[in-house]
């Protein structure tokens, strides 16, 4: 990523008073399957992520996330048993994307809906 983009666009990223702040205030704790790094602060207990991409919260997995929020106070690698064989990985948020759920009457769709069933009758003031 360019000088530049880091000026200009918040979402990619960190900025540069995000990498300023995390050079000079920062720890650098660990970093997650998916290539986000994680902070603490040199003097006070403060968590923060750098994203590896797109700025999403749906992106840090479930263990780092306990860590964020001081749910656990070890880091997730050595605070916390091994995940099970029957758990799923974390999907990403996928509003406003052609992945997102839409129902049978979304716009997206047709905007088709069902039929009444007859037993709703509108309330209408007296």
């Amino acid at each position: 990523m360019g000088f530049f983009s880091k000026i200009f666009t918040w979402w990619n990223g960190a900025t540069v008073g995000t990498s300023l702040f995390t050079w000079r205030n920062g720890r650098k704790v660990g970093t997650d399957v998916y290539g986000n790094v994680y902070y603490t602060g040199k003097k006070s207990d403060r968590r923060w992520v750098i994203y590896n991409g797109s700025n999403d919260a749906s992106r840090i997995p479930p263990d780092w996330y306990g860590w964020m929020h001081h749910q656990i106070d070890g880091l997730p690698d050595e605070a916390l048993p091994p995940k099970p064989k029957f758990l799923k990985d974390p999907t990403p948020n996928r509003t406003g994307t052609a992945e997102a759920y839409r129902p049978a009457g979304a716009l997206e769709r047709g905007g088709q809906r069902a039929a009444a069933s007859g037993d709703y009758q509108a309330w209408t003031p007296e």
